[in-house]
């Protein structure tokens, strides 16, 4: 029904920036409109059984409309175009608005917890129906429905935001589950778990914001690209009959469709400047075309016919491998001095591995000696930002 929907509003224009903004806006509408029905539901039979636990399952699904809401002004402003102030666009207000949800849930999730323990310590009775049954199991089912579309849309159009509804759907259903369990056992066994059960509801609900916050404030910190994203990356520039080695690969993640992507090429020194520069522009445009996104690239010339360097490059390269996959040696050269040479190289070190850059250090130190005592090694440590 989604696609129906969104494909009825897009008509012909089917651009990334149309087609991301038409789904969020379709995906919003609908989980107002289906979580303020089950809200309705479970607040009518939550105060006609006088169960706490659904009472708090209701104010979850408000919760999730007031949510949706969000979702809905995030997407417009994050598709507004970039302006004098934000000249990098609006994409990360997707991110803010994702954060402000999960403050929500949280909040929401206190003060169901509270209500939950006066509950434990002042019982009621709990009055079990057959329509508390059918409000609570179509309700698993709604929020079921709820969470295959988010997920599908977040994967059709790249969304955080979506995703983390989606698991937030899938969560509710675990906790709608949990309260149809407390209402049977309740019923037939006399023992009046209903306060728990809410407590535990509060818990789920708390614990998902604070999963949500966490997931929704990485990328405002910096993520590393996906993998999948750096693949084609080095695939495209591996494409061209220029490229020699590629290092020093950052992208920029500026919110949804947002992406700048910076890279040093490895050239032959020997070739045509002129040629060799017309191509890397040639590479940079087939990255902005093929990944939407904004491409530089800087041209690094290296001697590929020194064989004493190839060779010493070649095992260099090898020896960071077996240290660790993620190290990557490149701009190695050598300058020759009238006492010793020196071996001039850079090693990209993934974040988590930066604190033994000493130990990396010496083990690459030892290569360069094997190449004669006359051979000094100057390396300069730096991090990875795609590891």
């Amino acid at each position: 029904m989604v696609e129906l929907i969104a494909k009825a509003f897009l008509k012909n224009d089917q651009s990334p920036a149309r087609q991301r903004a038409v789904y969020g806006y379709v995906c919003g509408a609908l989980g107002i409109v289906l979580n303020l029905f089950l809200f309705a539901a479970k607040l009518i039979i939550g105060t006609v059984s006088g169960s706490i636990s659904i009472t708090a399952d209701a104010f979850n699904n408000f919760s999730d409309a007031g949510s949706s809401i969000i979702t809905i002004f995030g997407f417009l402003w994050s598709g507004r175009k970039a302006d004098s102030e934000h000249p990098f666009g609006h994409g990360r207000i997707e991110y803010l608005c994702g954060i402000l949800v999960s403050a929500i849930i949280i909040i929401v999730g206190g003060e169901l917890l509270l209500s939950s323990a006066e509950k434990i310590f002042e019982p009621t009775d709990v009055y079990f129906s057959g329509a508390l049954c059918i409000v609570l199991i179509a309700s698993v089912v709604v929020k079921l429905y709820m969470y295959l579309y988010n997920r599908k849309c977040a994967k059709l159009i790249s969304s955080d935001a979506l995703k983390a509804v989606a698991s937030d759907c899938l969560g509710d259903c675990i906790a709608t589950l949990a309260v149809l369990a407390c209402s049977i056992f309740t019923h037939f066994t006399d023992i009046n778990i209903d306060a728990y059960v809410g407590a535990i509801v509060s818990i789920l609900i708390i614990r998902a914001g604070i999963s949500s916050v966490i997931s929704t404030a990485s990328p405002l910190l910096g993520n590393p690209p996906d993998l999948e994203f750096v693949d084609k990356i080095n695939e495209l520039v591996n494409s061209s009959p220029a490229t020699c080695g590629i290092h020093d690969l950052v992208v920029h993640d500026y919110g949804p469709g947002k992406k700048f992507v910076s890279l040093h090429m490895e050239v032959d020194g020997n070739g045509d400047l002129f040629k060799l520069h017309d191509e890397v522009d040639r590479v940079e445009k087939l990255i902005a075309d093929r990944l939407g996104c904004e491409a530089v690239i800087h041209m690094d010339p290296i001697d590929v016919n020194n064989p004493v360097l190839n060779l010493l490059s070649d095992k260099l390269k090898a020896a960071a491998s077996e240290l660790h996959k993620g190290l990557l040696v490149h701009d190695v050269r050598i300058v020759p001095g009238p006492t010793h040479s020196n071996v001039i190289f850079d090693v990209a070190i993934p974040a988590d591995k930066f604190t033994e850059r000493d130990t990396i250090s010496a083990s690459l130190e030892t290569v360069v000696k094997e190449f004669g005592d006359d051979y000094f090694a100057v390396i300069n440590c730096e991090l990875s930002y795609t590891e």
